[in-house]
C-alpha cells in the first residue's frame, strides 16, 4: 500500500460528499427531523469507497486495544464489517466480521448475530456504524451482542453526526471513534 492514510482519509472524504451527502429534509431513525442526510452506504459499497474505508477502520481498530472481530447493525455496518475483515486478512492479522440482526433470528439458532461460529466464546469486539446521531441504535445492538456473551470494546463510526451520540455511548463506558464529523461531510 503506497498510499499514506492522510491520503486515503481526504479521497474518502471526497467520495463520502460526493455519493453519500444530500441536503434535503429527512426524519433520521432517531426520529430528529434534519437538513441533511448522510448515507454512508452509498460510499461503502461502491469499490473504491470499500477500499478506503477498509484500510482506514483497520488502521483505527488499534485504540481499541485486543480486537478480535468486527461487526454491527444490519444494514449499514454490513459494507463496513466486510471491508475491515477482507483489509485485515490482506494485512495479515485477519478479523472476522458478524452482524446484528434487527431481530433474533425466527428459526434455528434464534440468535441475534450472523457469522457467530467465527467467534471464540467472550471475543472483544468492536462495533461499526455507518452514521451515528444519538447513540441509541448502536446501544440496542451493543446490548444484543453483549447478551450473546461477547465484550464490546467500543464503537467506530464512519461519520459522527454530533448529535449526542459520542457523549451517549461513552456514557455507557464504550470508546467511540469517528473518521468524520459532520461539519467535516458538510464542507463546512
Amino acid at each position: 500500500m503506497s498510499e499514506s492514510i492522510s491520503e486515503m482519509r481526504a479521497e474518502l472524504l471526497q467520495l463520502l460528499r460526493e455519493k453519500s451527502y444530500e441536503e434535503r429534509e429527512v426524519t433520521l431513525a432517531s426520529g430528529k427531523r434534519s437538513n441533511f442526510y448522510i448515507d454512508g452506504k452509498q460510499t461503502a459499497l461502491h469499490p473504491r469507497g470499500a477500499y478506503l474505508i477498509g484500510h482506514l477502520f483497520a488502521d483505527r481498530l488499534g485504540a481499541f486495544g485486543a480486537v478480535e472481530a468486527v461487526g454491527g447493525p444490519t444494514l449499514g455496518a454490513d459494507p463496513l464489517g466486510t471491508a475491515t475483515s477482507l483489509v485485515t486478512q490482506l494485512q495479515g492479522r485477519p478479523l472476522p466480521a458478524f452482524i446484528v440482526r434487527k431481530e433474533p433470528k425466527g428459526h434455528g439458532t434464534q440468535r441475534w448475530i450472523e457469522g457467530a461460529k467465527n467467534l471464540r466464546p467472550g471475543a472483544r469486539v468492536v462495533m461499526l456504524e455507518d452514521v451515528v446521531t444519538t447513540g441509541g441504535s448502536s446501544l440496542r445492538a451493543v446490548d444484543n451482542v453483549e447478551s450473546e456473551g461477547y465484550q464490546v470494546l467500543g464503537i467506530l463510526s464512519l461519520v459522527d453526526r454530533e448529535e449526542g451520540g459520542r457523549e451517549t455511548i461513552e456514557g455507557r463506558g464504550l470508546r467511540f471513534e469517528a473518521l468524520f464529523g459532520k461539519e467535516e461531510i458538510r464542507g463546512a
